[in-house]
C-alpha cells in the first residue's frame, strides 16, 4: 500500500504549547529572584543541581515518514514530557522493515520503537522482537482509541504496537469535472462511468488501479469474500471473491489499463474526473490546482446491499524487547502521550492523518477537514490489512488473478481455481 503521508494551524499549535511552557518558567525564575531570601536561593541552587544531576532518556524511533510530520509528532511528545526529561527523537530509515528485521536484538545499534504501517506486525512478532504494548500502557489510557486501529495492532489475541494516524482509500473527485451529484449506489456509478467514459480519446469518469489487490479489496470485503483469512487461508477461489471479481471486472473496462503512475497523472492532469486513492496523493492534486472533493467508499452500496470496504492502513508505534527492558518508564511515558488527542491533531491539521484517537475530532479544524471525516466515516466499516506474516506472499498470485481476469480475458471461476493453488504454494513455501 501507499504511504500514509500527512500547515500553519498545526506549528501554531506546537509553537503555543512551547510558549506557555517558556513563559512559565520566566514567571517562576522572576519570583524566586524578588523574594531575595538565602533560603529561597539555597533552595533554587539545590533545585538545578538535581535537575542536572538526572539523567536524561532519550528514545530513538525509526521511521519512512516525511520528516516534517515526525518531527511535529515529536515536539507535541517532547513538550508533554519535558518536565520528565525524556526525548522522543525519529530517525529516518529507507527500509524499515528490513532494518528491524536486521537489528531488532541489537541493543547497540537498533532504535527503541519504530513507527510503520501494521500490517508488518505478524512477522516481527514471530520473530519474537517486540514487547506487546499491552504490557505497557493501560486500556484506560486508551480507551479513546478506535476499535479498528486496536484490532489492527493485536496479533494472535495481543496488542503489540500503539496506534497513532490511519489511512483509507477514498473516492476523490475534480469538482470542475463531475457533472452532477456523487452517486450512492455502485450501480448508479457504473452507469455514470458509462455516460462519461470515453476510452478511445482517453478521457475517464472514473480511474482505479483495477487489477491491484489492495485497490479491489473494497470490492472483495464488501462481497463478502477475502485475499487471506485471520487465520492464513488464501480465500480467491471463495463465492465472494469470485462475485467481487466478476463485478469488478466491468468497471476496469471503463477505467485505464495502468499502474499507479498512469492513473495519478491522467486525475492531476484533468483526464479522469475521479479516482479511487487517499491521502497521499495530494500534494500533487494541489501542485494541478484541482478543485477536490471527497466522497468515503462506505458511501457506495452494492449490489448486495453491503458497502464498498476497503483496507485500512494503520501508522503505529512498536517497542523492541530489549527496548522495554532498559527503558520502561522512559517508554510508558511515550505511549501515554501518544493515546492522547493532541498528538492527532497536530497530524490532522499539518498532514491530513486520521487520528487514531477519536477524541481528536472535537476539534473544530480537524472537523472542518472532508477528507479525514470521510476516512472516519470509512473506518466504521473498513478492514485492517491483515498483519500475519502469510499476507506476504498474497499479493502477486491476487494481482495475477484480477491480471487474468481484466486484462486477458480469463474466466473468472477458472483463474480463481489457478491462483488459489498458487497462493497455497507461496504459503506452504514460506513456512
Amino acid at each position: 500500500m501507499k504511504k500514509l503521508s500527512v500547515g500553519l494551524a498545526g506549528v501554531m499549535l506546537a509553537v503555543s504549547l512551547m510558549g506557555c511552557g517558556a513563559e512559565s518558567t520566566g514567571t517562576e525564575s522572576t519570583a524566586v529572584e524578588s523574594q531575595g531570601t538565602e533560603e529561597t536561593k539555597a533552595a533554587e541552587t539545590a533545585g538545578e543541581a538535581a535537575d542536572e544531576n538526572e539523567e536524561a532518556v532519550v528514545i530513538t524511533a525509526w521511521h519512512d515518514n516525511d520528516e516534517a510530520m515526525m518531527n511535529a509528532l515529536a515536539d507535541v511528545v517532547n513538550e508533554g514530557l519535558k518536565d520528565d526529561n525524556i526525548t522522543l527523537k525519529f530517525e529516518k530509515k529507507s527500509d524499515v522493515t528490513g532494518q528491524i528485521q536486521l537489528y531488532g536484538t541489537d541493543a547497540e545499534n537498533g532504535p527503541d520503537m519504530y513507527l510503520f504501517a501494521h500490517d508488518s506486525l505478524g512477522s516481527f512478532a514471530e520473530m519474537g522482537i517486540l514487547e506487546p504494548v499491552g504490557n505497557l500502557i493501560s486500556d484506560d489510557k486508551q480507551a479513546d482509541l478506535l476499535p479498528m486501529t486496536i484490532e489492527a495492532a493485536t496479533y494472535k489475541d495481543e496488542q503489540y504496537l500503539m496506534p497513532v494516524y490511519y489511512e483509507t482509500l477514498l473516492f476523490m473527485y475534480n469538482k470542475d469535472l463531475w457533472d452532477g451529484e456523487i452517486p450512492s449506489t455502485t450501480e448508479d456509478l457504473y452507469t455514470y462511468m458509462e455516460e462519461h467514459t470515453d476510452t478511445e480519446a482517453g478521457t475517464y469518469a472514473v480511474v482505479n488501479q483495477h487489477s491491484g489487490a489492495y485497490n479491489v479489496a473494497p470490492f472483495i470485503n464488501g462481497f463478502g469474500g477475502y485475499i487471506l483469512d485471520k487465520d492464513g487461508n488464501p480465500g480467491l477461489d471463495t463465492s465472494g471473491t469470485i462475485a467481487a471479481v466478476s463485478y469488478n471486472k466491468k468497471f476496469a473496462a471503463l477505467q485505464a489499463d495502468g499502474d499507479y503512475n498512469t492513473v495519478t497523472t491522467l486525475f492531476n492532469e484533468g483526464k479522469a474526473a475521479a479516482i479511487i486513492g487517499g491521502p497521499w496523493l495530494i500534494s500533487g492534486i494541489k501542485e494541478a490546482g484541482i478543485d477536490l472533493g471527497i466522497k468515503s467508499l462506505s458511501d457506495f452500496t452494492l449490489p448486495d446491499g453491503n458497502t464498498l470496504k476497503p483496507y485500512s492502513g494503520v501508522q503505529c508505534l512498536g517497542v523492541l524487547k530489549y527496548a522495554a527492558e532498559s527503558k520502561k518508564d522512559a517508554i510508558v511515558k511515550v505511549l501515554e502521550v501518544l493515546a492522547q488527542p493532541e498528538v492527532g491533531i497536530v497530524l490532522a491539521k499539518e498532514y491530513n492523518c486520521a487520528p487514531a484517537n477519536v477524541k481528536a475530532y472535537d476539534d473544530p479544524e480537524v472537523a472542518a477537514n472532508e477528507m479525514i471525516l470521510a476516512m472516519k466515516k470509512t473506518a466504521e466499516v473498513a478492514e485492517p490489512m491483515p498483519n500475519i506474516p502469510q499476507m506476504n506472499v498474497m499479493w502477486g498470485p491476487t494481482e495475477s488473478f484480477l491480471a487474468a481476469v481484466n486484462k486477458s480475458g480469463e474466466d473468472v471461476e477458472t483463474a480463481a481455481a489457478k491462483y488459489q493453488e498458487e497462493a497455497l504454494t507461496a504459503i506452504a513455501d514460506m513456512q
